[in-house]
């Protein structure tokens, strides 16, 4: 038995559990992170191979230029000077190749605009006016803008309901330029006439007015949040495999480890998913038909990645991201069926050090289905056997294959590689079945697939990428949704203000 007793226990310590327990912290509350796996972070997290450190989720961030959102964020939590920042090409952060030609986001909007414009002359109109809706959109949420609100609603209704190709249709009627401007949809794993208008609006806005990699590995979030959390008092706990949350008739009164330990709290905040958050408890609080609701919720498709470390001084380093599409219809990405061609890709150079001339490593990221993988199901990291070992050797010579189409010779470039495949994605991240970005947001069904920061159980809350938006911005906004059950909302927005 444990005889401390906490204000606040938060399961899980990705992004959203380590913002909340800032916040928290930061106002006097007695905190307490549990984390099963033996590092912190969650998509956060990196890993070394070949001497080269990888990132696993957070691959480049924006809206980090003094004044812009993430940044004020960032002076809020004690991140800004903390966290070694190396900003995209101005002139192409983003570039795609799609059927065969380029395209390139500029840094800015009158950039953006212009760059664009040179690839689509004729629609230079259809692009001003996309960029005005997206600015449109961005500024009619208050929590994107840090206003003081009087409830919670963090985007206007129609942006929930129009689906992210019906707005790009209604914006430009040019087949190519409609997938040009859907081309970072790997982001979010945009699946056509389900994917909500905000979700885009609010990721392309974020990333056109700055974009930026992190130096070093995006864990630097993770630990910095975290020595801050142990410096307002907060505890945080590795290796701590929560097998139960307790309930009694009325709310939750304490969280039983895999261990048998047992830890009181006053609140409990969940930063894993919501259908694993359900399986921890066994209480008549969580009514069947919630529970059902949540279980049926679908899931974001999953990836298959390829990690290369290249030969010193090989290959120049690319301060860009490079988005591949060998077809016209960028949605038909996420329809790939297993053992097909690889028909789409990210591609990403890791920034090591600042001003970096060659790339010491890179990520190739795929879209693959949960099924490609579903036989390994039950099986352990490094116990899968043979067959599952062959399988990722045998895509990942398939993806560079692929690779080699826009960047030729790259292979004799090419020191070692690793992988990683839904499986690795699960068991690393604890995403159903290695999702991306967790529950796919629907605009056919709006309120049922939003999952509120409230629960059943009245001392029982949530927070992460389910919760209001994924990505750094959707889920440091959302965590500062969930502290606002203890807060208040403009009491947060306050101290954001005030920093």
């Amino acid at each position: 038995m444990n005889d401390q007793r906490y204000d606040i226990a938060i399961l899980g310590s990705g992004l959203g559990g380590l913002v909340c327990g800032y916040i928290l912290s930061k106002n006097g509350y007695k905190v307490l992170l549990l984390e099963k796996e033996a590092q912190i972070g969650g998509c956060l997290q990196t890993f070394r191979r070949f001497g080269v450190k990888f990132d696993t989720g957070m691959h480049y961030i924006g809206s980090m230029l003094e004044g812009q959102i993430l940044h004020r964020l960032f002076s809020y939590l004690n991140l800004t000077g903390r966290v070694p920042l190396q900003r995209l090409d101005l002139e192409g952060y983003d570039r795609f190749s799609i059927g065969g030609k380029c395209y390139r986001y500029a840094s800015g909007y009158d950039q953006f605009v212009d760059a664009l414009s040179e690839s689509f002359p004729q629609n230079r109109r259809d692009i001003e006016e996309y960029v005005r809706q997206l600015k449109s959109i961005a500024n009619a949420s208050p929590l994107y803008n840090l206003r003081k609100v009087e409830d919670n609603v963090f985007i206007e209704a129609d942006y929930i309901k129009t689906s992210v190709n019906d707005f790009i249709a209604g914006v430009t009627g040019n087949p190519m330029l409609r997938d040009v401007l859907a081309g970072n949809l790997p982001l979010y794993a945009g699946v056509k006439d389900k994917t909500p208008t905000y979700i885009h609006a609010l990721i392309n806005n974020f990333y056109i007015q700055s974009a930026w990699r992190i130096i070093g590995g995006s864990d630097v979030i993770a630990h910095a949040l975290a020595d801050s959390i142990r410096h307002f008092g907060g505890e945080i706990r590795t290796r701590s495999e929560v097998a139960e949350i307790v309930c009694d008739d009325t709310h939750a009164t304490g969280i039983r480890l895999t261990s048998g330990e047992y830890i009181e709290a006053n609140s409990f905040i969940s930063n894993i998913h919501p259908q694993a958050a359900l399986r921890l408890l066994d209480t008549h609080l969580i009514r069947k038909a919630y529970r059902a609701r949540i279980h049926d919720l679908e899931n974001t498709i999953s990836n298959f990645t390829v990690y290369i470390k290249f030969k010193e001084k090989a290959t120049p380093y690319l301060n860009y991201n490079y988005y591949f599409y060998s077809h016209d219809d960028v949605w038909q990405a996420n329809n790939r069926h297993a053992g097909a061609p690889l028909q789409s890709y990210l591609f990403m150079h890791q920034c090591a050090e600042a001003n970096q001339v060659y790339a010491q490593s890179a990520e190739m990221i795929g879209y693959m289905k949960f099924d490609e993988v579903a036989k390994w199901t039950d099986t352990l990291h490094g116990h899968r056997g043979e067959e599952y070992l062959e399988f990722k050797q045998r895509t990942a010579e398939h993806y560079l294959d692929v690779l080699e189409q826009s960047f030729p010779d790259i292979r004799n470039t090419i020191e070692g590689i690793e992988t990683s495949s839904p499986l690795t994605y699960r068991d690393y991240t604890a995403t159903e079945n290695g999702s991306m970005y967790g529950i796919i947001r629907d605009k056919n069904f709006p309120t049922q697939t939003l999952v509120s920061q409230r629960t059943k159980i009245p001392n029982l809350f949530m927070t992460g990428q389910n919760i209001n938006s994924h990505g750094i911005l959707g889920v440091t906004i959302g965590a500062a949704l969930t502290c606002a059950e203890f807060l208040g909302l403009n009491k947060i927005i306050d101290e954001i203000e005030g920093n």
